[in-house]
């Protein structure tokens, strides 16, 4: 336990801090390769975590090309203008289209893609705004928690769903119907607890006559049109691909690819820049920290994790359930969501009760919002801030998500 454990605390201390620019895929593959090397992990191992993972990791791919191309097309500039202007000027109005804006976007999108490509549409747009930085800052942070709390309609919403799906052999419409509930819950408690904290930065009134029309950011209205189409037929595909038992990633893949092609049909995006600036170290990342955390596995975590929560389980299933989602939420706090949501599938994989695979899910999407460090989605959301020179510290951060998140967890695993 002491050599896995130490390989894993130091990749994730390099992950963290990024000495020289060293990025976090590179980081995390080089961590993966003292595992293997020092015996911690074998190929069987590297075999057994590619099996758990590929699909997901397929799946964040295509998610992320849709997304580079609607971001290219001026979709989701659109969207930011029109939540704008639907406020009309109204502060408080704006603050919550801008929550509802950032749940559609983290539903449909992931919540990595509502980090990526999101904040800095929206944080454009509030210095046009003219806004004072606690306001801005108060905006982000909303934006920030939304794109994890609101990770949990669709199997792709979220790395972690489609994870502990396909380990559970969870359908995209059985999903579904167990997760939309908790879903509404999530946006309408992180709703009222955002506002709650950050009502005193949100000023009454905007200028919003400062803002272009939505119209204006469209590149090309006809693909514009189109891609409302597309993204339905998308969704429908994803319906008609669990009744055939498909893997999510054939239609999250194909269809980023094939809207891709689409795209430059028109002669709207170039694609060898899409591809060239897609998140790459994300794929290298996600990989290389599974096969990290499964040294932590094979050196005996998760069976005290599983002896624990037969001793919860014992004490009836709202206690469990809830239990689960705390112990996956501070876990993930601590040593990021992603290896935390394997490592916990792994330890429930005998347990009748799969309400609790759903609470692991629960846990691992909304506990990482304690740590900057908790979410892949929240180190990227606070590079990407600190790269147009807004740069929220890890003390204001976690001071800000050891507040919200316990309650709208607790609100949240309830209605499960």
């Amino acid at each position: 336990m002491i050599i896995a454990s130490a390989i894993f605390l130091i990749t994730l201390f390099f992950v963290i801090t990024q000495p020289k620019g060293l990025q976090i895929g590179t980081t995390a593959i080089i961590g993966a390769i003292f595992a293997l090397i020092l015996g911690v992990v074998n190929f069987d191992d590297v075999l057994d975590v590619t099996n758990i993972v590929w699909d997901a990791t397929l799946s964040f791919i295509g998610i992320i090309i849709l997304s580079m191309v609607l971001d290219e097309i001026g979709f989701f500039e659109w969207c930011a203008l029109k939540m704008a202007k639907l406020s009309k000027g109204n502060g408080v109005l704006m603050f919550i289209y801008s929550i509802l804006l950032g749940s559609f976007v983290s539903a449909l999108f992931a919540n990595d893609g509502a980090a990526l490509i999101l904040t800095p549409i929206l944080l454009a747009k509030m210095r046009i705004l003219k806004l004072q930085m606690k306001t801005i800052v108060a905006f982000l942070l909303a934006g920030g928690f939304i794109s994890d709390s609101a990770s949990l309609p669709f199997i792709f919403s979220n790395l972690t769903n489609i994870v502990t799906a396909n380990y559970f052999d969870i359908g995209f419409m059985q999903y579904l119907s167990k997760m939309i509930i908790p879903f509404i819950v999530s946006v309408i408690a992180s709703t009222i607890f955002l506002w709650l904290i950050l009502r005193k930065d949100i000023p009454k009134k905007v200028d919003i006559s400062l803002l272009k029309q939505p119209k204006s950011a469209i590149k090309n209205e006809k693909l514009f049109k189109l891609s409302w189409a597309f993204l339905v037929l998308l969704l429908i595909g994803y319906f008609i691909g669990d009744m055939y038992n498909l893997p999510v990633s054939i239609f999250a893949l194909g269809g980023g690819i094939l809207f891709l092609l689409i795209a430059t049909s028109f002669k709207t995006v170039k694609p060898i820049h899409i591809i060239k600036e897609a998140p790459w170290q994300v794929v290298w990342f996600s990989i290389g920290l599974y096969i990290v955390v499964y040294g932590l596995k094979n050196a005996g975590l998760t069976s005290y994790l599983t002896s624990l929560l037969e001793i919860l389980a014992t004490k009836g299933d709202m206690v469990s359930i809830v239990a689960t989602g705390f112990i996956s939420a501070f876990l993930s706090a601590i040593m990021n969501n992603m290896p935390t949501v394997m490592i916990m599938d792994i330890a429930l994989r005998d347990f009748s009760n799969q309400a609790l695979a759903y609470a692991n899910i629960i846990g691992c999407n909304l506990g990482p919002k304690m740590t900057p460090f908790g979410s892949l989605a929240t180190l990227l959301w606070l590079h990407v801030l600190a790269k147009k020179g807004v740069k929220i510290s890890y003390w204001q951060y976690c001071k800000f998500g050891f507040i919200i998140t316990p309650p709208v967890l607790l609100i949240v695993l309830l209605s499960l």
